[in-house]
């Protein structure tokens, strides 16, 4: 009976629709994808080679690649800007720059009082800058023998303010701190260290005592305060090296390039000392040439100021 009822409603349910049973209207639409894969499933293909799927959608898509290419290049093409070209190291200079070079002359090599002269005429900053001196050597920095270092104490001195440390025993932190250093001690001094306090400039001490300074030469070292016999801060007379560094003592040594920087005093000193100082610098360099170098030992020299022109030395002038 059951049976029997069920064909009998699902008959009345076609004949008040006039038609079979329709499906749920909210299933989804396919997608391009899946009409493509079953465009190319329905197409007879081969299971590997030239007609199997994956062979077909790589030659479409090639074909698709090659007709986007021809159509971009038909498009006519824009024109580029026209490229400015770069200025010079002069005119991009500041314009105070720009006045001050014009006293010198391009490619011209000047004596050294007169190169002095001038980098002093050709500050631009309103602070009183340092006159540098550049020194270009024919050395190799990489033989020990050719890697150039001293130091002398300046006819006018440096210009700069230098406080100096002594490390010594208490007979010499006495002489020490009569001699003009600004801090001098014993035990209490590394009692300082330990609590990385380096208010001090220049370091100097004996050679009995560095053994103790051995372990802060991590602290000391990479600000170059470590005491070095070569640079004159380790010494058996303290109180000559206390008064030749307040005197103004000069350290150089050639860089890694085989070049020599150094400031050699301030444009307040006016020309005259500037001229004193850059004359005993360059002294001492041919003092020290090294005896394996055969050929001239200066290629170069060029003074300046702080952000101010550089002007070339005559070589035949020194």
């Amino acid at each position: 009976m059951k049976e029997v009822k069920k064909t009998a409603t699902k008959k009345i349910k076609e004949v008040k629709t006039d038609g079979p049973i329709q499906e749920d209207s909210t299933d989804t639409l396919p997608t391009t994808e899946e009409v493509a894969a079953e465009e190319v499933i329905s197409k007879p293909l081969a299971k590997k080679g030239k007609r199997s799927a994956k062979a077909v959608v790589e030659v479409e898509e090639k074909l698709a690649k090659e007709e986007r290419k021809s159509q971009e290049a038909e498009k006519p093409k824009k024109p580029k800007a026209p490229v400015k070209p770069a200025r010079s190291r002069l005119e991009r200079a500041s314009k105070k720059y720009r006045e001050v070079a014009k006293l010198l002359e391009i490619g011209k090599e000047y004596n050294l009082k007169e190169a002095v002269e001038l980098t002093v005429k050709t500050s631009t900053t309103k602070f009183d800058s340092t006159v540098e001196l550049h020194i270009n050597l024919n050395v190799d920095p990489k033989q020990a023998d050719q890697n150039l270092r001293d130091n002398l104490v300046l006819p006018a001195g440096t210009g700069k303010l230098v406080r100096v440390a002594v490390f010594a025993e208490p007979d010499d932190v006495k002489t020490a701190k009569t001699a003009g250093a600004d801090t001098a001690g014993g035990d209490e001094f590394l009692q300082q260290l330990d609590k990385n306090i380096v208010d001090f400039d220049l370091l100097i001490t004996a050679p009995t005592m560095m053994p103790k300074l051995a372990k802060y030469a991590k602290l000391l070292g990479p600000k170059g305060l470590m005491p070095n016999p070569k640079s004159g801060t380790v010494t058996t007379n303290i109180v000559k090296a206390v008064e030749q560094a307040k005197a103004g003592r000069l350290e150089y040594r050639v860089d890694s390039t085989g070049i020599v920087h150094c400031g050699i005093g301030k444009v307040s000193f006016g020309a005259d000392k500037v001229f004193q100082n850059a004359e005993a610098v360059l002294n001492s360099i041919k003092n020290n040439k090294p005896s394996s170098v055969k050929v001239a030992l200066i290629k170069s020299v060029y003074l300046t100021t702080s952000m101010g022109p550089s002007v070339r030395v005559a070589l035949s002038e020194l």
